[in-house]
């Protein structure tokens, strides 16, 4: 597993380098999302081909334009399942899915991506998708 160690450092990064809080611990997650003002993206990453090819991509694209989120937060499933869990808790009512991408307005849940709608699509689709939710629930 340590021969995986810079791999994953660069999955995080992927995230991290763009502004998204690297949450690994539960109540990291839980000091993220006790900030309900404003506009929260929390996206769920992992290490599958989907999340590398579709989704980091997707979310750095979409990410460029604005309006965007106020805050930006990651849990990296597999890696991190305490913090995954509690992320997860905020969106209970759906399945689990990795990668997948979760935007709050005011603490509530507004919009979800799940593994399924990034699965067989390029990056660029999934940005616009995400693009288009940006400017319903970020204004603008």
């Amino acid at each position: 597993m340590s021969h995986l160690l810079p791999v994953l450092s660069t999955m995080r990064q992927e995230l991290t380098e763009i502004g998204f809080e690297d949450l690994r611990t539960p109540a990291d997650v839980e000091r993220f999302m006790q900030n309900q003002s404003g506009t929260a993206m929390l996206v769920v990453n992992s290490v599958c081909g989907c999340a590398a090819g579709k989704a980091r991509p997707a979310v750095r694209l979409a990410l460029q334009q604005t309006p965007r989120p106020d805050r930006l937060g990651t849990v990296f499933a597999g890696q991190d399942p305490e913090a995954t869990a509690k992320a997860r808790s905020y969106f209970a009512q759906l399945p689990p899915s990795s990668p997948s991408i979760a935007l709050f307005k005011n603490g509530q849940l507004a919009y979800f991506m799940p593994r399924h709608a990034i699965e067989g699509r390029d990056a660029e689709s999934i940005a616009r998708d995400l693009q288009d939710a940006f400017r319903l629930i970020c204004g603008g």
